[in-house]
């Protein structure tokens, strides 16, 4: 029976874990030393968990259940539900930067059972965003969707691996919440954008002048000798 003692202590292996997991790599990491700094031993750990293995993935899993459970619509206004799945997922990328960054790096290691189950988590979770989504640009091809899907996601994972001058940004989340939305709107009328409409007229500029100086006579750089 898991006791208010027992849930803290878990809490407490679970958060060290994850900065040690940060900050030594996962295969830097022993089981002893997660132990030691939530003031228990080694084995004592196993009374709470199977291993590494199984902390790695109770981390992975929590993670993405918080972020599916903000998948769901509750607007009738598909534009707010995106609005509001964009900036949850941003608040968590920034509030927990370090985590985002040991899943990029540690999600090959995880081992079975819990890679399968993770996995097909990730891609629940990549399908309801393809929902979203659909819901804001029901013009735009499914192959367009998946591309913004997995766009949003991957700018808004990539914050755990800038670099402190562009994490110093004072309105980060905002900002991170501006590039991501306006990237999305090239999905808008089936994934136009005007830059491409502006590169076509640009084309056809270049083509029509190209077209008129056909015939004319080259000018020499040199003058006639008199």
């Amino acid at each position: 029976m898991l006791t208010s003692v027992n849930l803290d202590r878990e809490r407490q292996i679970l958060d060290a874990a994850a900065a040690l997991f940060y900050e030594k790599g996962f295969h830097g990491v022993g089981v002893d030393e997660i132990g030691q700094s939530v003031g228990i031993s080694g084995p004592a750990l196993y009374r709470h968990f199977a291993g590494k293995d199984e902390i790695l993935a109770t981390l992975f899993n929590e993670a993405i259940e918080e972020l599916i459970g903000a998948t769901a619509a509750v607007y009738t206004d598909p534009h707010r539900d995106l609005e509001r799945l964009v900036r949850h997922h941003v608040k968590f990328a920034v509030d927990h930067r370090h985590l985002v960054n040991v899943y990029q790096r540690e999600e090959r290691p995880l081992a079975q059972p819990w890679r399968q189950h993770f996995q097909r988590r990730m891609r629940h979770y990549a399908s309801r965003w393809e929902e979203a989504l659909r819901r804001c640009f029901p013009d735009a091809s499914p192959e367009q969707i998946a591309a913004g899907a997995q766009a949003a996601i991957g700018m808004i994972h990539s914050v755990a691996n800038w670099p402190r001058a562009a994490r110093n940004t004072a309105d980060l989340p905002d900002l991170l919440h501006r590039l991501v939305t306006h990237g999305l709107a090239a999905l808008e009328a089936g994934g136009r954008a005007d830059s491409t409409d502006e590169g076509s007229a640009g084309d056809a500029a270049q083509r029509e002048s190209a077209n008129a100086s056909v015939g004319r006579p080259r000018r020499s750089g040199r003058t006639k000798a008199a």
